[in-house]
């Protein structure tokens, strides 16, 4: 049995297509015991029901209380234009739509528990994402400004200028619109970004130009692109490992972190995971052809994130394994995925007229301090510990030394997993869950930690095992990360009394609304079975 592989339901296919139909007229080939009853069918409308209310809550307040951009439109229309005039109000419906799509997607979670005897298809959970992620997707951004960012450093590439040398603020002007847009501390900053994703941006600076909604629009577009290429992806890399494909889906595609960071903060995360995941289901496949298509998928998801490239080390590894497990297909596939991540990358770069310069404006990244960092927490401890012996203030030198540690660990954790996956096979550990361990500890042990990284582990860890206690780990990590970032992607330095009473009015209203909709919902699982005994 493979690593995280359960028995029982959880090997079932559910495609969701197939002979007979549901009550909603969804087609499917489960066998008929497995589908919703009424009861559950009437749960599961409950459930999208409230969701889709939280996501509208949480539309209607990013109007006032969203990252908006500096020339922000919003007040120029009726009724809806006093929302930026009124933000803790604002914010406080931000966060009653945030706790009621959290506790949505809980309730959510029980009609897809491994060992349910019944649980949801796969069309009606793409109908409940689609229901939920419609009002984030048409709102303004929240819980972050990077898009903003995305936008002057895809300007300065339409330009056919460097934005691997400088910054927004060299290279269009502090007076940009769209450099005004961009926070503080990255208007000097070159991009992070790798080639294919500044490529796709030259192409929304080309048809947007400096009107920020229409570009800020065009870049949802491709990150929904990247989510749908998750929702494709994730069903069949389950499958492959023997993780119930909805159940994946909704603690993948379905997750708080993905509906609050990924569609409504425009992360290019979205891209990259989806790329990345794509990729590495085609590549899966038999056949040469495959690998290529594949292979190439995944180094452009690297050419948006360089993050993404340890996922053609367990793809080697796979495909290693599948060829025999020798030594000898160890290198064989590592000649030929080395030489498509060369080739494909060469393509881009030409391409695009970019050089590979995002790699060293990395460094820059590092003058952020973030306080979810361990590493960062690791480096400020010993910096005060220096204070207190005497020895001065050298927080920032021992800061760094822990980064570099954590860079070289996080190396050795994936030398280790891809070694472990090659020897020991697929049974012992999925080369899937090997990604997203190393994906974990890249993240855990790297120089910045935004709540958006989790969704490199969480997505592939989600298609890869069923154990309980990571996934019981994976939602406690969820909600608490989805909501550290308020809504407007800022501090609200000297105002930051708005924030606890935002939030605060927002668990006045949602908590009476749970409380009052919660015989509605769906059961848990030791519930389920107790009324079905109870029945027979």
């Amino acid at each position: 049995m493979r690593a995280g592989e359960t028995t029982g339901d959880a090997a079932q296919p559910d495609t969701g297509t197939g002979n007979g139909t549901d009550r909603t007229g969804a087609r499917t080939d489960r066998p008929e015991d497995t589908r919703l009853d009424d009861t559950e069918l009437r749960q599961l409308d409950w459930v999208r029901r409230l969701g889709t209310l939280g996501a509208l809550l949480m539309a209607v307040g990013a109007a006032g209380a969203g990252a908006a951009p500096v020339f922000n439109p919003v007040p120029r229309f009726p009724l809806i234009g006093l929302l930026p005039r009124i933000p803790t109000v604002s914010m406080a419906i931000v966060y009653t739509g945030m706790i009621v799509v959290i506790a949505s997607w809980l309730w959510l979670g029980r009609l897809t528990a491994t060992g349910r005897p019944r649980w949801i298809s796969r069309s009606q959970m793409d109908r409940t994402l689609v229901m939920w992620m419609i009002p984030l997707a048409i709102a303004p951004p929240m819980f972050s400004r990077d898009v903003y960012s995305y936008l002057a450093q895809s300007k300065i590439a339409f330009l056919g200028l460097d934005p691997y040398e400088i910054g927004p603020a060299q290279a269009l002007g502090v007076d940009d619109p769209l450099t005004r847009g961009v926070p503080n501390v990255w208007r000097d900053t070159p991009a992070p970004y790798g080639p294919f994703f500044l490529t796709l941006g030259k192409l929304v600076s080309w048809i947007g130009g400096d009107h920020v909604v229409t570009s800020v629009l065009l870049h949802r577009v491709i990150a929904l692109a990247g989510i749908a290429m998750i929702l494709w992806a994730v069903p069949r890399l389950a499958r492959r490992c023997g993780v119930r494909p909805v159940t994946a889906l909704w603690l993948g595609p379905a997750n708080p972190l993905v509906l609050f960071h990924l569609v409504s903060g425009v992360h290019n995360e979205a891209l990259m995971v989806g790329l990345m995941l794509a990729g590495l289901e085609i590549a899966l496949r038999p056949g040469l052809r495959w690998i290529l298509v594949g292979a190439t998928l995944m180094t452009c998801a690297a050419a948006v994130k360089v993050s993404a490239a340890p996922a053609l080390g367990f793809l080697g590894v796979a495909l290693a394994l599948r060829w025999g497990g020798t030594f000898k297909d160890l290198f064989r596939a590592a000649a030929l995925l080395t030489a498509v991540f060369v080739g494909v990358l060469a393509v881009i770069v030409l391409g695009s007229g970019l050089s590979l310069g995002w790699e060293d404006s990395l460094v820059a990244l590092e003058k952020i301090q973030s306080w979810k960092s361990p590493m960062t927490w690791l480096g400020g401890l010993g910096g005060s510990l220096g204070v207190l012996l005497g020895f001065g203030d050298h927080t920032a030198a021992v800061t760094g030394a822990w980064r570099v540690a954590g860079g070289i660990g996080s190396a050795a954790v994936m030398l280790w997993l891809l070694w472990t996956c090659f020897r020991r096979g697929e049974k012992y550990l999925h080369p899937v869950t090997g990604l997203g361990i190393a994906l974990g500890v890249l993240v855990v042990l790297g120089p910045i930690v935004h709540p958006w990284y989790l969704v490199w582990a969480a997505i592939p860890l989600a298609a890869s095992t069923s154990s309980i206690r990571f996934r019981i780990t994976a939602v406690v990590l969820s909600i608490a990360m989805s909501v550290v970032d308020t809504p407007p992607g800022a501090n609200y330095e000297g105002r930051a009394f708005v924030v606890p009473w935002a939030i605060m009015a927002g668990i006045a209203v949602a908590g009476p609304l749970l409380l009052a909709v919660r015989k509605r919902m769906p059961g848990r699982l030791r519930s389920v079975r107790r009324a079905e005994s109870a029945a027979h």
